[in-house]
Parts: C-alpha cells; structure tokens; sequence
C-alpha cells in the first residue's frame, strides 16, 4: 500500500480529489476547520448524539468519493488516555471506509493535546489504519491480494499541523515490518512450518540489505543447538516439520555504534509435546512464532529506514514441538550449547529450551561485536498476559539494567502506542530453577502451568541467563553483556484470541523507536 504525505486537506478532502474516501479521526470531530466537511459533520452531529465516540459514515456530494467516515477517538485528556486511541479509531476509520467500497483512503487526524505524550500521533493513526487493513497471507494467496486488500493508496494529513514525507517514509517501511511479523506469526502451521519461515523471511529480504541464511542441516544443529533439537525430536519423521534456525544480520554502511544481538522463539506448532496441551487449549498455537516474526520484522524495518549506526543480528529458532515416540520428556537431562546441564521439568515449556542455545550463540558473537546488547522475544508464557494482560514485559539482567534497558522500551512505547511493562529479575527467580542435585545444573521449569505459578513470567529469564551462560556476564563480570528479556504472551494477538486474533507484529515499533534510535519523525 502506497503511504502518502498530504500538505493540503482542504484540496485533498475535496470532490474529485484522487482519493475516494476521507477519514477523520480526532478527539474533537467538529473542530475539524477542513472546508468540504462541514456541512456533513454539522448534519452528523445535529442528527446523533453518539457522533463523538461513534464510527459513522456520511454521505456527501462536496468529499472525496462522496464519502466521509468519523472516528472520534473519545477522551484523550485523562490520567489514563494514551496515543494509543488514534490507532484504534484510524483502524476502525478505515475499515468502515474499505466496507464501503474505498480503495484510495485520505486520512484525516486532529492535532492532539499539546504535550509530549501525543507527539507521535499521527504516525500512530497510520499505522493503526495500516494495521485495520491488513489480511491474512493465507486469504491473500487463495483470494487475491486485491481483492482481501483493496484499498491501494492511504494519504495523511495533520489538521493544524504536519505530515511529512520523511514521516510518510518512516510510517512505509515500519509497516512492511509490521506486515512481515504479521504474516509469519498470524499463518497456521502448514503454511510457516520451518522450512517456510525461512522461505518468507528469505523472500522478504531480497533486494534489501540484510543478509539471510537459513541451517537445517540436522547434524550441525544437533552440534550447535542441542536443546532446540531435543524440542524437535519428534518432528523429525515429517521432513516438512524438521527444524532450521534462520539467522539475518543488517549491517549499515559507516561505523557501527551500537549491536543488538536479538533470539526469537519460532514455534511453528506447540502441541506441548509429552505434556500434551488438552482441554481445548492447543488451539492458537501456531502463533507461538511470534518472538521470531517480530525480530524478523524489526531487522526488515531496519534496512527499509536505512538506519545507521546500528547492526543488528537475529536468530530465529524455526521449530516443531510434536508429539511422537520420540519426543523429549520431562526428567531428561539435556546439555546446552553453553555447556550448561539442564533437567527437563515440563516439555511445555519448550520455548525457553530454544532461546537458550540461541542467546548462547549471541553471547559468542558479542565478544567482538560493538556496544552489543542481548535480547530474547518470545510468546514465552500464558503468566505474561494473566499479570499484565495486552502489554509486552520486559526483564533486564543487571548491565541492562544499569543501561535501563527495559525503561526506555516503557517510554518509548508509550509515545508510539507500543507499550510495556517493566519487570524484574529476583533471587527468588534464581532459586526457583537452582538444582536440587549435582546430576544438573538448572531446572527448566515445574510441572505447573505458567499461570499457575507465582512468578511464571519472571523465572524463565533466570533460566535464560543461566543455559545460556549470561550468569558468567553480570555485574560482578570482568565483561558484562547487557541482556533484556522480552516475553509477549498478552501482547501479540489482539484481544488475547491466539486462535482468531489479529496478530500485532509488537513489540517491534518500541524496539526500532528505543533500541535503534529510530522513533517516528516529528
């Protein structure tokens, strides 16, 4: 979809005006000073009196397209509003107006309230409307893209402000990331099984500067990547099911300041394994590739901004936990790529198994990478969206804290409608996965589900710093790794619908905004 800068709305709301539809979305509908809409909004607001917090559409001969569709916002002044109403009424805006047979959408958004909380606005309601539009992979391959996505063109502009084309550019290249994340994280388990990940991020990337390669040689994983490939046991007999790991490196031109070094869990399909989820709850599991799709997504962004400054390096852990006569099962002991002896304590919890080796990996390469940063992204545990509910988690080990790593997530992503929650890394986290013989040297987890379990977000990150061989890079190191544990479990399937939901691509906007130096535009 084509992202256009628009400097004139009067012009551009107007009759024949190359768009055929306007959407306005603010949190004051009749202060909109735009000429060819006041008299339909006069008529609106004098026939319904829930024209301020309602989507309605009105027909009129003097808009674009004879059609102008209002998306109040709703308060925005409260304690407790955030940027993140613009998104939501631009996705509704434009989804009422792609109903009503629009195909080339100008958006319209109100200046905010002045203040820093809102200066990001406007890029928030394009990617909102972005993201209204979006359509699953598979119905656009068995539809036609066209025809599950007409609408081609999204002009913005900002009443009593700006939109620029740097803005326009910015807004273009994240949703292509975000689209990216979305497709390798909403499809089911056939579509983006392993080997397919790879494909998509491989296509994705052509013509870009990142560079992709993909390992699905089973002896060299077995050799590198240990306790991914005892996840993966039971997926071997299914040549389609068997496991790579997708590695993607953007490497801009100049000198290099800062290196984000990023593992993504990539569950294809978790069935649980020999803990075999019942009661219904299988059912969403292929969107347990998340972590993977938005670290995908966000190395994509990356090198469509053509950022500089940063390197940026993920792992992507694209793997199958069936369920078989060979599947790994609790009480195994299992060594790590880092050396490090783990017992099995509930094969559900297969995701932090996968993490380890590929933080291990990155632990590796940051001993010669500049300023690196360690990060894990993952749809770890069903704790993360009982405790915070739609919001990504952040846990930073004690260098990143020291950095406030997981601070300046939480404030970027207030200013650009991605939000987070900042938790901590205890003792109590530690002692929770200590061995309880010298036969092992952590515990991978409890027999109890996550959202059973006091502190069931927390602990899985102490688990990861210790398989991984982070504990050896603390504080009290000769050379500390910043590491920022990121679980999105609430926050990437809207609604927390993991078989239905639309899924989000977050937390990849925060991150490009707080790690990349790469925030929206002003």
């Amino acid at each position: 979809m084509r992202i256009l800068a628009v400097p004139s709305p009067d012009s551009a709301a107007a009759a024949r005006s190359g768009f055929d539809a306007v959407v306005l979305v603010g949190h004051d509908p009749k202060k909109a000073k735009v000429a060819p809409l006041q008299a339909p909004l006069r008529a609106l607001l004098a026939a319904d009196a829930s024209a301020s917090t309602a989507v309605n559409l009105v027909p009129s001969a003097d808009v674009a397209g004879g059609r102008l569709v209002v998306a109040p916002t709703g308060p925005v002044h409260r304690d407790f509003d955030d940027v993140r109403r613009y998104a939501e009424a631009a996705s509704k805006g434009v989804q009422r107006a792609r109903d009503a047979g629009a195909t080339k959408v100008l958006l319209l958004v109100q200046a905010p309230p002045k203040g820093s909380t809102y200066q990001h606005a406007a890029c928030v309601a394009a990617l909102g409307a972005c993201g209204g539009l979006w359509q699953p992979l598979e119905a656009r391959e068995a539809l036609g893209g066209k025809n599950v996505e007409p609408v081609q063109k999204l002009g913005v502009a900002v009443l009593g402000g700006a939109f620029s084309n740097q803005a326009a550019k910015w807004v273009a290249a994240v949703d292509q990331g975000l689209r990216l994340a979305r497709d390798l994280g909403g499809t089911n388990p056939e579509r983006m099984a392993p080997a397919k990940f790879a494909a998509y991020v491989q296509q994705a990337c052509k013509g870009t500067p990142v560079k992709v390669s993909v390992n699905k040689d089973s002896k060299r994983l077995q050799k590198d990547y240990p306790l991914l490939m005892a996840v993966a046991r039971a997926s071997m007999s299914v040549a389609r099911h068997r496991p790579c790991v997708v590695r993607m490196e953007y490497r801009p031109a100049g000198k290099i300041t800062r290196t984000i070094l990023l593992a993504g869990k990539g569950l294809t399909y978790d069935t649980g394994g020999a803990d075999l989820k019942v009661g219904g709850v299988m059912a969403g599991m292929s969107r347990d590739k998340g972590g993977a799709a938005s670290a995908a997504g966000l190395v994509l962004a990356a090198a469509k901004l053509g950022l500089k400054g940063v390197r940026l390096v993920a792992e992507l852990g694209c793997v199958r936990n069936s369920i078989g006569a060979d599947s790994f099962v609790a009480d195994e002991i299992l060594t790590s790529h880092a050396g490090c002896r783990v017992r099995v304590g509930n094969t559900d919890a297969e995701g932090r198994l996968v993490l380890a080796d590929l933080l291990s990996h990155l632990r590796v390469a940051a001993n010669k990478a500049t300023a690196p940063e360690l990060f894990t992204v993952a749809t770890l545990t069903g704790h993360a969206g009982r405790a915070v509910g739609d919001y990504n988690i952040a846990l930073d080990n004690g260098p990143a804290q020291r950095n406030k790593t997981a601070r300046i997530l939480m404030n970027q992503g207030d200013l650009c409608g991605d939000p987070f929650e900042v938790s901590r890394l205890r003792r109590e986290d530690y002692a929770f996965v200590a061995p309880r013989s010298k036969a092992d040297d952590v515990l991978q987890c409890n027999n109890a589900p996550s959202s059973a379990t006091a502190r069931g977000h927390q602990f899985p990150a102490a688990f990861l710093v210790l398989a991984a061989g982070l504990d050896q890079h603390g504080n009290d190191s000769k050379a500390p790794l910043p590491f920022t544990h990121i679980d999105i479990g609430g926050s990437f399937c809207e609604g927390g619908d993991w078989q239905h939901g639309k899924p989000t691509g977050r937390p990849l906007v925060a991150m490009l905004a707080a790690l990349c130096d790469a925030a929206p535009p002003q």
